[in-house]
């Protein structure tokens, strides 16, 4: 049987945050445009906060930005997730289009192969990982992956009519880092949660950020036929469109 083609991306944009979702989504309408290969992005971000919609309709969203400011991590508004994420130079953020005639009716589905690929990745590195909420968790959802009772991967995925994006974080080292822009910020929109359950995979193995990255993409090239290349220009046009219509925090 004939493997899907996914096409690999590396390039990230840490000095543009806003550019970087703005690359996501340009891809996440080639995907439903073309019905075609799919994109897997995968690349290091900038210090970052990254808001979910909801995060924006609640009273405390001007100050969460303004706290987001004063911790040295720069505010924007992601495609997909139920409350604000952090990343930064010690994270792997990825990015996921797949085309799919009827994306609604393989959610959970998308999720769980997501979260598959991240488990056979941290075991090839000795890390036993596990899926599921764990609580008191940053962002909670039921697709989270845990190492040693503590968060290490989150992920949201976001739907249009012919595609499905995956998005989310691998904290590779530093949780600190995550709890420190997070306190202030989850405080000024009202969040409860428990900055004990923030874990990374440093907790379990010393492994770099590009060791991580690899496991992932071997474990990725398990399940699909992997065509790494360059972003095309295209995607990079129309990013740069969709970012200049990004209103200013």
């Amino acid at each position: 049987m004939t493997r899907r083609v996914v096409h690999l991306h590396r390039e990230g944009f840490p000095g543009r945050p806003d550019f970087d979702a703005a690359v996501s989504r340009s891809l996440l309408e080639a995907a439903a445009a073309a019905g075609g290969p799919g994109s897997f992005r995968l690349f290091v971000p900038g210090r970052v906060v990254a808001f979910a919609v909801g995060d924006t309709a609640r009273p405390g969203y001007p100050a969460a930005v303004a706290a987001a400011r004063r911790e040295g991590f720069t505010p924007m508004e992601r495609l997909a997730g139920g409350r604000a994420a952090v990343f930064h130079e010690q994270t792997l953020a990825f990015a996921w289009a797949i085309p799919d005639p009827e994306p609604r009716g393989s959610i959970h589905l998308r999720f769980r192969e997501l979260a598959a690929v991240v488990v056979e990745a941290l075991a090839s590195l000795g890390v036993e990982a596990r899926v599921g909420e764990v609580p008191g968790e940053y962002c909670p959802g039921e697709y989270s992956v845990a190492v040693g009772g503590r968060k290490v991967m989150g992920v949201g995925q976001r739907l249009s009519a012919r595609a499905s994006h995956l998005g989310g974080v691998v904290v590779v080292d530093r949780p600190d880092l995550v709890n420190r822009a997070l306190t202030p910020v989850y405080t000024a929109l009202g969040y409860a949660w428990d900055p004990r359950a923030t874990g990374s995979v440093a907790d379990a193995v010393a492994a770099p950020v590009d060791r991580v990255a690899d496991a992932l993409v071997a474990a990725l090239a398990r399940r699909a036929h992997l065509e790494e290349a360059p972003l095309p220009p295209s995607i990079l046009e129309r990013a740069e469109a969709l970012a200049a219509l990004t209103p200013p925090r």
